[in-house]
């Protein structure tokens, strides 16, 4: 493909990527194929020879389309959204161009200084003090890995990267309601999953503090070491918000390593009205949360910020003689903040979206998203017949259909049927939790271009699903 040829294909490209958002809404939200479909489709062998463009994009349309779920509809309401946004896609057109490894500062001065700068204006955002330096990691599940391996190097004194384990029995500490990421760490981290201590909540979903300090005197009392609290800062279930002000003063209290984990909530933390959840924050060791969920600019982009850059950097900073440079000492290196050597240019897209939108912009959509949700907590509530399950506090509800004069066990059968019925309709997706063993129904209000219109549809199918039920039983 020559310049001329790749200019003509952008442009067409571009076009079909504007069609694209201007008729999502007329795709099924969730892929109708079935188990093995696409693959079936695809040759057993690759071409001999080169094949066309318009080739390749008719397969795309024809193969790849039909089996695609449309994340970015603005009747996707299942488990988090993972949204982008015009300016964020313009930005990751010029990150694929561009096709910079920004492993180091001399690799890409650019995007190790637009990293830094912009990861200051998130965290002043959100409301951290500007004690804590932040970086771009890939997922919030990375951010937790890498928060837990320098809490386990810290407390070693850098040994364990040095000589191994050598029979430490740390204890690391979550809510029972804590994103599945968290145990994944501790495995991958080398604690073992039984060291994973998992708190009782309270009727908020929110864990209990005086039954995390009696956790961590029990494990003292064994032989245990405690090392870390995982805070849940908006969990995935309900979207509960541990108190960080109790947690802060227990994790400083028995010198505790303590994470926040606001990977969906923690957008919501540039709401003045919404900071008062931040209250305790300052005593994290570190926290984290996606832009990528809820900031429009589109995966993977997790804003990770630290408060002791030192312990971060020892953890994880290797220095073969290939990657030295003469700016080492006096610039950020961001590969020596995480697991990644290689490194995308990640804060272009995040740069393109907060100044495309305004502080005022990004405020308003989130406040937005809120209001919906409350009307249509309102609306299911005015109903009858529903039980709202946890509280709704930002943008997720959690809710159940209730005839009524019937156990919990039946009323877990009969509303995973209602999810299937509502997502068979192909005009809204929904996903569900378990909260205290209930069938919740999740609805999520949080897609970049979420309407009030959306809203009310999704409302019906409900609705609508509700009388079906009723008929077949």
């Amino acid at each position: 493909m020559n310049s001329d040829e790749f200019r003509k294909y952008a442009h067409e490209f571009a076009d079909w990527m504007a069609d694209y958002f201007e008729n999502i809404v007329q795709y099924p939200v969730v892929s109708k194929v079935q188990p093995g479909d696409i693959y079936k489709s695809i040759p057993d062998s690759p071409p001999e020879y080169g094949e066309s463009i318009e080739k390749i994009m008719n397969d795309f349309n024809a193969i790849v389309m039909p089996g695609i779920t449309h994340w970015q509809s603005p009747s996707f309401h299942a488990y988090f959204p993972a949204n982008n946004s015009y300016p964020s896609i313009l930005a990751e057109m010029l990150t694929a161009a561009i096709g910079a490894q920004c492993m180091v500062w001399q690799t890409s001065p650019a995007a190790a200084e637009l990293e830094e700068k912009v990861m200051n204006w998130l965290r002043d955002l959100i409301g951290l003090p500007q004690n804590f330096p932040g970086v771009i990691q890939d997922t919030a599940s990375t951010a937790t890995l890498v928060a837990l391996l320098t809490a386990r190097e810290r407390a070693t004194n850098y040994m364990i990267n040095k000589k191994g384990f050598d029979g430490n029995k740390f204890r690391i500490y979550c809510s029972l309601e804590a994103h599945s990421s968290i145990e994944k760490a501790v495995k991958i981290a080398g604690f073992g999953k039984e060291n994973l201590v998992k708190i009782d909540i309270d009727e908020n979903f929110a864990i209990i503090p005086q039954k995390l300090e009696e956790a961590i005197i029990h494990d003292q009392e064994n032989g245990y070491l405690p090392l870390c609290i995982v805070a849940g800062f908006g969990t995935t279930g309900s979207t509960a918000v541990d108190d960080l002000q109790a947690l802060g003063e227990i994790s400083e209290k028995y010198h505790l390593w303590f994470h926040v984990d606001a990977a969906y909530i923690g957008s919501a933390m540039i709401l003045p009205e919404m900071r008062h959840y931040m209250q305790g924050a300052e005593m994290a060791d570190s926290f984290v949360f996606n832009p990528h969920k809820w900031l429009m600019t589109n995966f993977d982009c997790s804003a990770y910020f630290v408060k002791d850059e030192e312990a971060l950097i020892r953890t994880f900073e290797i220095l073969p003689e290939y990657l030295k440079t003469e700016h080492d000492s006096h610039v950020k290196n961001y590969r020596d903040w995480g697991i990644q050597l290689g490194r995308r240019f990640r804060a272009l897209k995040l740069w393109f979206v907060i100044r495309s939108y305004g502080v005022e912009g990004l405020q308003s959509k989130i406040r937005n998203d809120i209001k919906l949700a409350q009307f249509a907590e309102k609306k299911l509530i005015e109903s009858g017949n529903f039980d709202i399950l946890a509280p709704v506090n930002f943008n997720v509800i959690c809710f159940r259909y209730n005839p009524g004069s019937k156990a919990d066990s039946e009323l877990n059968a009969i509303n995973e049927k209602l999810l299937d019925l509502i997502n068979a309709d192909g005009r809204a997706f929904l996903s569900h939790t378990k909260l205290n063993g209930k069938y919740a129904i999740r609805l999520v209000i949080g897609q970049t271009n979420v309407e009030m219109k959306h809203v009310e549809k999704v409302l019906d199918v409900i609705f609508t699903a509700v009388k079906k039920l009723e008929v077949i039983g």
